[in-house]
């Protein structure tokens, strides 16, 4: 069985659901094409369809992707033998990514593990959906943790603007995992709204692009300065924030919160 082809020339993508609606955000802004412009990578005037191996967008996208199915399928959960799952290669830069089960468990065994781990956690009847959202956010981080090493070469090829948005993306979710996100599709759509709608460039000043709403402006400030105070206390506002959303009502409250600013109003908690 061959399934999902990592970076370059992708053409099927499938991925769990709120996954999936991160990797169709980057398509949709450009951020998934190749940031080099040497190729026609994933341009309309090229190969719309393809995913650039040279973008760290779409690099780590595949590690949320691929790695949680080869996962599933080494759980036991896909019902198929995971010596007949094999993912095609890349074009170049092949010793960054893992191709099949054995491989990623090797070369990614604290992340495959993760994602294993959380598999496993679904498949026991005594698990709450607080438990399911602590084993996801548990493996997501440690996902992000990992790639954000293994390609921090691929920033070079950004503007400052988008580099610093590509960073300042990551650091939000070790706040997401503090308050148990539902990364599920419905709640990930109402922030994949506010997704900055195209690759930030040189001369866009925060928050006034004027090619973006009130709200993508208010996104890329507000996660500006999350970066910043992050920073400055050497996490230790992570620690607060930990504290803080350390009750289920306090994690409902930040969520409705979050999701009246975006859409003005609310949807159920679960």
């Amino acid at each position: 069985m061959q399934t999902q082809r990592p970076p370059e020339r992708v053409t099927s993508r499938r991925s769990e659901a709120g996954l999936e609606q991160q990797l169709g955000a980057g398509d949709h802004g450009g951020r998934l094409a190749d940031p080099t412009k040497t190729t026609d990578c994933g341009y309309e005037s090229g190969d719309p369809f393809c995913i650039s191996v040279d973008s760290s967008w779409a690099d780590i996208n595949y590690f949320f992707t691929v790695v949680p199915f080869l996962a599933a399928v080494d759980s036991g959960v896909m019902q198929v033998s995971s010596d007949q799952v094999v993912i095609l290669p890349p074009l170049k830069d092949q010793t960054k990514f893992c191709f099949d089960v054995s491989t990623c468990r090797v070369a990614f065994p604290k992340t495959m593990g993760a994602w294993i781990a959380f598999y496993q956690q679904l498949k026991l009847p005594s698990s709450s959906l607080e438990d399911l959202k602590q084993s996801f956010w548990d493996a997501y981080v440690q996902t992000l943790d990992e790639t954000l090493t293994l390609f921090e070469d691929r920033s070079e090829y950004f503007s400052k603007p988008e580099a610093d948005f590509f960073r300042n993306y990551a650091v939000l979710h070790s706040y997401l995992k503090a308050s148990l996100f539902p990364p599920t599709l419905i709640e990930t759509h109402i922030f994949v709204k506010i997704f900055p709608p195209r690759m930030l460039v040189d001369g866009d000043r925060v928050p006034f692009i004027r090619d973006f709403t009130v709200l993508q402006n208010g996104l890329l400030l507000g996660l500006s300065i999350l970066h910043d105070i992050d920073n400055d206390t050497g996490s230790l506002s992570l620690t607060a924030w930990e504290i803080l959303t350390s009750s289920k009502g306090a994690r409902e409250f930040f969520l409705k919160l979050a999701e009246f600013i975006v859409t003005g109003s609310t949807i159920s908690v679960h």
